[in-house]
């Protein structure tokens, strides 16, 4: 498994690759892996001839200082678990090799980001929008893989992919859970053991709200009933708990149109995010 820090090297490798003839499979990561991102890993190499790995913590896409102070860096971890799946190639570039000196461009996308995280988090699909630009661009990979637990990323991500021409098939997998139900995530780790037994019932009242929709209960006590089910079981603040349009994430008012249920919720002093097919 090869580790590269520099846009140079890593530019070097993937030219080689292409002059080879292989196609070359891109996972983007922000660390701390679980078995989701491994997940990504192992459908990148069942479609690709290479894959890159990269590991990146971009500060860019953080509105909260002390969230990204508190974000998981456990490189070693990482990397012991990517050089059994037989990873090509691992990329850990830097803030200062990311954002030279003088950087002052932005991709920017409009009405996707209005809503769901893009509301709560002023700037995090700037940030996140501009480094998977630079990213895809700096691997030439010819497809990238992120899960659909971040569906809204995904879909912004798409957008940018299409709205830039930029040559590369954007490939959105499935959400990996834990056996009781709670999508894997990073953010995990930081739960109590009292937070981590109540985390589940997210993605429970969620699957019950989904059934009670397309039993027929209008969407709006739906989401009412949920809400007060969410405070009952100990979560905190809920960020949103909506009905949005699969395409355009545009706020749904029935099931004419295929649509998701996403939920932002704050346990303890962690968000939870999810999200579920109606």
């Amino acid at each position: 498994m090869q580790i590269v820090r520099t846009v140079k090297e890593l530019r070097a490798v993937q030219k080689d690759w292409h002059a080879r003839g292989n196609v070359i499979g891109f996972v983007p990561t922000m660390g701390a892996l679980h078995k989701g991102h491994l997940s990504l890993v192992k459908a990148a190499q069942a479609q690709s001839d290479k894959v890159i790995v990269s590991i990146f913590v971009n500060p860019t896409q953080f509105n909260d200082p002390k969230d990204l102070q508190a974000y998981p860096r456990t490189e070693q971890t990482d990397l012991e678990q990517l050089d059994p799946l037989g990873v090509d190639l691992v990329y850990l570039p830097s803030a200062d090799e990311m954002y030279g000196q003088g950087f002052a461009t932005k991709v920017s996308v409009a009405g996707l980001t209005d809503c769901l995280c893009g509301a709560s988090r002023p700037g995090h699909f700037d940030g996140v929008a501009t480094v998977v630009s630079k990213m895809l661009l700096q691997t030439g990979a010819d497809k990238a893989f992120f899960g659909e637990k971040d569906f809204q990323q995904l879909q912004v991500i798409r957008r940018v992919v299409a709205d830039l021409n930029i040559d590369i098939d954007v490939i959105g997998c499935p959400t990996m859970r834990e056996h009781d139900g709670l999508a894997m995530s990073s953010r995990n780790m930081r739960l109590s053991e009292e937070g981590r037994r109540i985390a589940p019932q997210l993605h429970q009242i969620m699957q019950q709200s989904a059934e009670a929709i397309k039993g027929g209960t209008p969407i709006e006590r739906a989401m009412s009933t949920a809400k007060s089910e969410l405070a009952d079981a100990g979560f905190g603040k809920v960020d949103y708990f909506e009905v949005r349009e699969l395409e355009n994430l545009e706020l749904a008012t029935n099931l004419d149109r295929p649509a998701r249920l996403f939920a932002a919720v704050f346990l303890e002093d962690v968000r939870l995010i999810d999200n579920i097919q109606i």
